[in-house]
């Protein structure tokens, strides 16, 4: 049983009808459609307050498709931001995986039971080290998942942010060279889905991250005053929920060190 770590920020009011008003801006980068079940309404509203383990626990007990992807996502972040150790990460973003795999076989069509099970094997071969992932195959899967989040909905920023991610990951542990060769990788390909999610969330904070952090795999210190320049307008930026106060304070500390 995992000891979940409380979120130590404040929180936010998304009570009674504040969800459903604030949605569209909240899941402009996942589009995921309002959920009509109330179990799973709540969930996403402890997932948007920061109450990740409750999230969880709503998600999974409301036995829908959007409650799934409530605990998901929830546990996918809160393993990403509040588990210190890899050790106890690999198993957090393993369940994830297991769960959006089962929900893609009941689901074919839900967008973000791709893009989760996509998110969560990317984070897992982070905490494993990208060198053991590829050993693994975890990349085509990876890989697999995040062109039927595309094809499913060509504008899903976040799932253009992590396939930047994934070109710009293998590149820098691999090559260029035979990263091209054997997994169909470029720079320009990652720039391109770097690009694209800002154009469709130009006040995300992640998306700045995630196009910093690949500046840097893709050209090293000759991109470290544009990183630098992305870190810190993501730092500036105003979160509207938990995970964007995460991904905020991440930016924070990156500037620090």
């Amino acid at each position: 049983m995992h000891n979940w770590t409380p979120f130590p920020h404040d929180t936010y009011d998304y009570s009674g009808d504040k969800l459903q008003a604030a949605w569209s801006r909240l899941h402009a980068g996942d589009q995921e459609p309002w959920p009509t079940d109330p179990t799973a309404q709540d969930a996403w509203r402890a997932y948007h307050t920061g109450e990740f383990a409750q999230a969880v626990e709503l998600g999974l007990r409301a036995g829908n498709a959007s409650g799934a992807n409530a605990a998901n996502k929830a546990q996918s972040i809160y393993a990403t931001y509040l588990v210190d150790e890899d050790e106890a990460k690999v198993p957090l973003f393993e369940e994830v995986a297991e769960r959006a795999e089962a929900l893609i076989a009941a689901n074919p069509d839900n967008i973000n039971a791709h893009y989760q099970h996509a998110y969560a094997l990317g984070r897992y071969s982070q905490a494993i080290s990208i060198a053991k992932a590829l050993a693994q195959g975890v990349a085509g899967k990876v890989k697999h998942s995040l062109e039927k989040t595309l094809e499913l909905a060509p504008n899903h920023a976040e799932a253009h942010i992590a396939m930047g991610a994934y070109h710009a990951e293998i590149i820098d542990k691999i090559g260029g060279m035979v990263g091209s060769l054997t997994y169909g990788v470029s720079k320009d390909k990652a720039l391109e889905h770097y690009r694209r999610a800002l154009e469709l969330l130009p006040d995300s904070a992640i998306a700045r991250i995630e196009y910093a952090n690949g500046l840097l795999m893709l050209f090293g210190n000759k991109k470290i005053k544009e990183a630098t320049e992305q870190y810190q307008q993501a730092a500036a930026s105003q979160p509207l929920d938990a995970m964007e106060t995460l991904d905020i304070e991440f930016a924070k500390s990156e500037l620090e060190d």
